[in-house]
Formats: structure tokens, C-alpha cells, sequence
């Protein structure tokens, strides 16, 4: 039964979705997206500093608040305007792919984007309640927010850049001409197609981007910050890992966009003092759920280590528990393994559903603060959900428990599979 079962997901879903994970616009949302990691885990730390996990009556905590504003500037700068460094990293990741130059995709990419903003005019007499004077950018819409406007306007941009590529419909320069002038010029045609293509939707036509995208998008946003959309996500990522496909490259370039929209709506809200509206974003994934890797697999490394009976569980064990604790889990799930493994894929695919839900009722709850910092993914799990909460120290306890939980889940199948392997450890010895 699990063969034939086996044999049709690998003939009939494997390959249609490895074709999906590698669909070329698919891929370069997720690796513009990517590319935005290291602005957003530092960028969210500033939040940290502006609101520090300390008593409101220390100096240092009166000094931090005093100079919030300040202190969060480089936020503002880095993970506030995510989208437009992610639409840069998107249309330069396509363009990429369409074997154009990267760096003219990126900048297409970007005004394109850019063109889809309306800039407000503040006069001089307003100067002194909103500080600036002229035409300045609504911010709010170069975050998270404005994501999907921007995969989508960069994916226009390079797609007329191609198409003017293709069709030949550029200027080309001699041979002699330095390759950066001649790219520079070849872009000339399809930078010209896009700003006016741009500029009259936006401004002449008047379509508002972000309001019609937003109404299209938003019933995903909220549908993916619900308990029911987090325990199928889990499901879905665990049920590909447990037929050796990589279930996070999957869902996770489908689902990432969105969870960096509920993350971005936390983190502004956290800047502006406000209630975190979101529990569904990517690291209540990471510091709650993928404790040790996909699977919840910290429980599974800490009872090999130290409970196993077999040479091989034994030796195992202790060859993946310090990966584990810094959620690297590919040891375990090609080690143990547990791809195409009966007895620990039931406790890989259901543990993580059950800290979800442990979970997200102990945010909906108020016991821990909801997400709002992008911590590295390689830190130890409380460590991380700490920092992941902005200094909540009780997120580290949920940690730990949610760690106890792992252990119980696994337990009864790990005994299981130890006494299989001790098993075949005899008959081995026997017949030797």
C-alpha cells in the first residue's frame, strides 16, 4: 500500500511540482525575496533597541524611548521600504534567467515600481507638523504592503525588456563600444516603453495599483493568519518532506510574500506603539513550529542522542543533536531517514501541527507576544523565539515546552525504530 501510494506521488505530484518550485518568475520572487534577508533580520533588530526588553524605570530604557524616532531610522531605511530592494532583487533575478543583463532588469524593476506611487505635495506651512516640505513618498507602501505591487510591476518591466530583446527593438552598439555603454544603451528602448507605460496608468489614467492589488491579495493575507491556513501550510511542507521533495522551497515561495506582509504589519505597528495585529507570520513558523528543522525535529535528535539502544541510533543521535539545536535538520531527515520511513513520518508530519496549534493559542491568548523580528534562523530555539518576540522572555519558556513536546510526540516511534534497528544489529551479528 505505502509503495503504490509512494510510486504516485513521485510519478504524479513530484515532478509537476518541482517544475512549479522552478517555474522562472516563481523562482525570482523567491530569490528577490531572499535577497532582502539580511535587511530585514538587521533592520528588525532596531526595533529591539528602540523597545528594549527592560524595566520602563531604568535609565537606559528612558534614554532608548527618548530616542526611538532616531533609533529606528535605520529600520525605516532597511526592512520599513522591504519591497522596493526585494523589486530590485526580483527583476534582476529575472532578467537573469532570460539570460538579459541583471543589474538593467533590477533597475527597470524599480521604477517601474516607483511609477506606481503618487507623490503627496506638502506645502511650506505644513513643514513644521509633517517635517518635509515638497513632494514626498507614502512610505507605507514600500514595505511589506507594497510587496505584491511590486512582484508584479517587476515582472511587467522585465518582460517588456524582453520582449524588446527579443524582437530586436533596442539600439545596438558597434563591438568596439565598452560592454557596460552598450548595455546602458540597449536599455534605452525598453526604459522608454516602461516609464510611459507606467507614468500613463498611474498618473494619467489615475489606476490606483496598490488599492486594486490590495483588494485582490487581501483575502490570502487574511485567510494565512488563521490556525486552520498555518496547520495546512505545516502539512503540506512535512507531507513533501516526507517524499524527499523540499517542502519549504515549495510552499515557501508561494507563501513567503504573504508572510512578510503580516510581519511587516507587526513591525509597523510595534514602531508606531501599537496592538501587533498578526500570529501567522514566517517566524512564528521558524521559532514555534520548525524547532530543530521541518518536522519539529529537535525532539526526534535529542531522543537518538541520548535514549537509543542501536549502535546506529546511538551514533546517529549524537552525530545530529548539535545540527538540531541550530535547526539544521538535513542529517536527520536523510540519516534517520525519514523520507519513506513508515514509522517516524507519522510524529514528522504530526508534532508540528500539534506546537502550532499550542502555539498559536498561547499568542491568541496574550501569554507571548506575537512575532516581530526576523532573528537568524541557525540560533538556538530560545534564543531565537526570544528575539523573535522583541525580548519576550516567556516566548523562550513556550519554546522549551513546545522542545518537551517534540520529545513526548516522537518518543513511542523513536523505541519503535531504535528496536527495529537493534533488531537488524542482531540478526546482522548472528549471521556473521
Amino acid at each position: 500500500m505505502l509503495d503504490k501510494f509512494t510510486s504516485f506521488i513521485e510519478e504524479k505530484l513530484a515532478g509537476p511540482m518541482a517544475k512549479l518550485a522552478n517555474q522562472r518568475h516563481l523562482r525570482a520572487i523567491r530569490d528577490g525575496i531572499i535577497a532582502t534577508l539580511p535587511l530585514i533580520i538587521i533592520g528588525s533588530f532596531f526595533l529591539i533597541i528602540a523597545f528594549p526588553p527592560l524595566p520602563e524605570a531604568w535609565g537606559i530604557s528612558v534614554f532608548l524611548k527618548e530616542n526611538a524616532a532616531t533609533i529606528l531610522l535605520p529600520y525605516r531605511m532597511t526592512m520599513y521600504i522591504m519591497s522596493l530592494y526585494a523589486t530590485f532583487g526580483i527583476g534582476a533575478s529575472l532578467a537573469k534567467t532570460y539570460k538579459l543583463d541583471a543589474v538593467s532588469g533590477g533597475i527597470l524593476a524599480t521604477i517601474a515600481f516607483l511609477l506606481t506611487f503618487v507623490p503627496v505635495n506638502i506645502p511650506a506651512e505644513a513643514a513644521d507638523a509633517a517635517g518635509a516640505v515638497g513632494f514626498v513618498l507614502p512610505m507605507a507602501n514600500l514595505g511589506g504592503g507594497g510587496m505584491f505591487v511590486g512582484i508584479v510591476t517587476a515582472i511587467i518591466a522585465v518582460e517588456v525588456y524582453r520582449m524588446t530583446d527579443k524582437s530586436k527593438f533596442k539600439i545596438t552598439m558597434p563591438d568596439q563600444v565598452p560592454p557596460a555603454v552598450a548595455r546602458s544603451f540597449e536599455a534605452l528602448t525598453p526604459t522608454l516603453i516602461v516609464i510611459l507605460g507606467m507614468a500613463t496608468i498611474t498618473y494619467f489614467i489615475g489606476f490606483d495599483w496598490h488599492t486594486a492589488i490590495a483588494k485582490i491579495v487581501s483575502p490570502l493575507v487574511s485567510a494565512a493568519d488563521s490556525l486552520p491556513s498555518v496547520l495546512l501550510l505545516v502539512f503540506m511542507i512535512t507531507f513533501f518532506w516526507v517524499f524527499g521533495i523540499h517542502g519549504v522551497s515549495i510552499i515557501g515561495s508561494l507563501a513567503r510574500p504573504i508572510w512578510l506582509q503580516l510581519l511587516d504589519g507587526n513591525t509597523a505597528a510595534l514602531a508606531a506603539g501599537e496592538t501587533l495585529p498578526h500570529i501567522g507570520a514566517e517566524p512564528f513558523f521558524q521559532w514555534f513550529i520548525w524547532i530543530g528543522g521541518s518536522g519539529c525535529t529537535i525532539g526526534l535528535a535529542i531522543l537518538l542522542a541520548f535514549t537509543a539502544k542501536s549502535q546506529y541510533g546511538s551514533k546517529l543521535g549524537k552525530a545530529i543533536i548539535m545540527p538540531s539545536i541550530f535547526n539544521i535538520n538535513e542529517p536527520v531527515i536523510f540519516g534517520v531517514p525519514v523520507v519513506l520511513n513508515p514509522v517516524i513520518m507519522i510524529p514528522f508530519i504530526i508534532t508540528p501541527m500539534i506546537c502550532a496549534t499550542i502555539a498559536w493559542f498561547a499568542t491568541t491568548a496574550g501569554l507571548v507576544n506575537p512575532v516581530s523580528v526576523t532573528a537568524p534562523w541557525t540560533l538556538p530555539g530560545p534564543v531565537g523565539a526570544f528575539l523573535a518576540t522583541g525580548g519576550d522572555w516567556r516566548a523562550a519558556v513556550l519554546n522549551v515546552v513546545l522542545i518537551i513536546v517534540s520529545v513526548i510526540c516522537y518518543y513511542p516511534f523513536v523505541k519503535l525504530y531504535d528496536k527495529n534497528e537493534l533488531a537488524k544489529e542482531h540478526a546482522n551479528a548472528t549471521a556473521e
